[in-house]
């Protein structure tokens, strides 16, 4: 057996500081970032029923080609209206944190019946429908919210790749030779 130091990757390096910069960037620019994400949101409808449309003409469903001139025409149109996509991304995260708060709340009472831990899922039910009503209540905290999370996540992101890049330069493996 042999002790060997493992190599560590610059490419981790490289994620971890362009995700730090680009999680700065999107802490300063909130608006921005709602207006890049509307773009995506608005792409990835385009891109679905395109697929959709192949998809259709594949099977022979008219109701794939009927969804995919939908996503399509819907994908145009958000697009279209940057300003207005990114306006109801809040309302559209709040209907979402509502209904996946009253699933959660729902879901935690059938793991309490068969005798699970089931405290988190309801608190995380509750805490849903609590965000889901304030950012319907106060629209701007949900589109600061979404700026902050997205945010946050690229500056938590990046460090974890520095955090990996660092622990691989001090990571030792055991080789076994036959």
């Amino acid at each position: 057996m042999v002790m060997v130091q493992t190599k560590s990757s610059k490419w981790n390096l490289v994620a971890g500081i362009v995700m730090l910069f680009l999680g700065g960037v999107i802490w300063v620019n909130p608006l921005d970032t709602m207006l890049a994400l509307a773009f995506y949101i608005g792409l990835g409808f385009v891109i679905a029923g395109i697929f959709y449309i192949l998809a259709s003409m594949n099977i022979k469903s008219g109701w794939y080609l009927l969804v995919g001139v939908l996503d399509l025409l819907v994908g145009a149109i958000l697009m279209a209206n940057l300003g207005v996509t990114a306006a109801s991304l809040p309302v559209i995260v709040a209907l979402w944190c509502l209904t996946v708060g009253v699933i959660q709340i729902i879901g935690a009472f059938e793991i309490k019946r068969y005798g699970l831990p089931w405290g988190w899922s309801g608190l995380m039910g509750i805490l849903g429908i609590v965000f889901g009503l304030i950012i319907l209540a106060y629209p701007i905290i949900g589109a600061v919210t979404i700026s902050t999370v997205v945010g946050l996540y690229a500056v938590m992101f990046g460090l974890l790749q520095l955090a990996e890049y660092q622990m691989s330069k001090n990571t030792y493996r055991l080789v076994i030779n036959n």
